[in-house]
């Protein structure tokens, strides 16, 4: 049985997200925990009144809390009856960070589906900055889902790279899943300058092919040039659907996440993007 985490504001595309997941997980036996940090809302509320108590307001933002997510799993219960799917709700007093660790680690989470942006994200940008604090600071697998993606199967996977670090077993299990659902195509992008490569990356790119067993891999190496360019280059020609990153100590991603925003350096991508925590837990 799958465990999945949603984290939720209760915007569009948060519910886009939570339809995204439904649909990825149809046919396989998953429990949902719908989850909704709301400490950022009592203290900024607080700022800015001097008539409401914090218990006060923690308490009435609570009750309001737990009736919106009632309300989103009777919706979801109702429009998208589906047996093999168990919900359940979470109102957490704390930050979305701490909130979705905390459930990350108490219910062995193993994937968390996520919106690329919350209510007050900025439109002009790719991920807000609840998404990439999710992805910098949760050691488990993430999916963001762009709010313009039209759910599709993801049959064409792209996995960018330098085989330089040792996969975690776990995480590959989670995409090897996917691709025996989905008779998934994995095009494995080696940028480098180098063709050649050293037995380190031998060795792990050989267990990628072993942890992958249900995946049509592909492997390709382009010259190192722009990554990002390589990358979106890759997108298109290959019409991918499924974007999969590794986050790790000195990795491209990692670069990436820790300049501000990953929109900065230029990466827009505009389908599902799965971060892998390649990080020590």
């Amino acid at each position: 049985m799958k465990t999945i985490l949603i984290p939720t504001d209760f915007s569009e595309n948060a519910m886009h997200a939570i339809d995204y997941a439904l649909q990825l997980y149809k046919c396989e036996q998953t429990v949902f925990y719908f989850v909704h940090a709301y400490a950022d809302e009592v203290y900024g509320f607080l700022k800015n009144s001097a008539d409401t108590s914090i218990s006060e307001r923690t308490t009435n933002i609570e009750i309001r809390v737990k009736e919106l997510l009632n309300d989103l799993i009777s919706t979801k219960e109702e429009k998208v009856h589906n047996p093999k799917h168990t919900y359940k709700a979470i109102a957490s007093f704390e930050s979305l960070v701490d909130a979705v660790n905390d459930t990350v680690n108490l219910f062995n989470i193993d994937l968390i589906i996520m919106g690329t942006k919350g209510k007050t994200a900025n439109k002009s940008i790719t991920f807000g900055s609840h998404t990439v604090q999710v992805f910098k600071y949760v050691k488990c697998p993430v999916l963001a889902i762009p709010e313009t993606y039209t759910y599709q199967h993801p049959k064409k996977i792209l996995f960018p790279t330098d085989y330089n670090l040792p996969y975690k077993r776990r995480e590959l299990k989670l995409l090897d899943t996917l691709c025996q659902e989905f008779k998934s195509d994995v095009h494995c992008l080696h940028i480098s300058d180098f063709e050649d490569l050293s037995m380190r990356q031998i060795d792990n790119k050989k267990f990628l092919e072993d942890a992958l067993p249900n995946a049509y891999l592909s492997f390709e190496q382009t010259a190192v040039q722009n990554r990002v360019t390589a990358i979106m280059n890759t997108i298109d020609e290959k019409a991918i659907d499924l974007l999969v990153m590794t986050n790790s100590r000195h990795s491209f991603l990692e670069d990436m996440l820790y300049r501000s925003t990953i929109d900065e350096i230029g990466l827009k991508i505009h389908l599902p993007f799965l971060v892998l925590q390649n990080l020590s837990r």
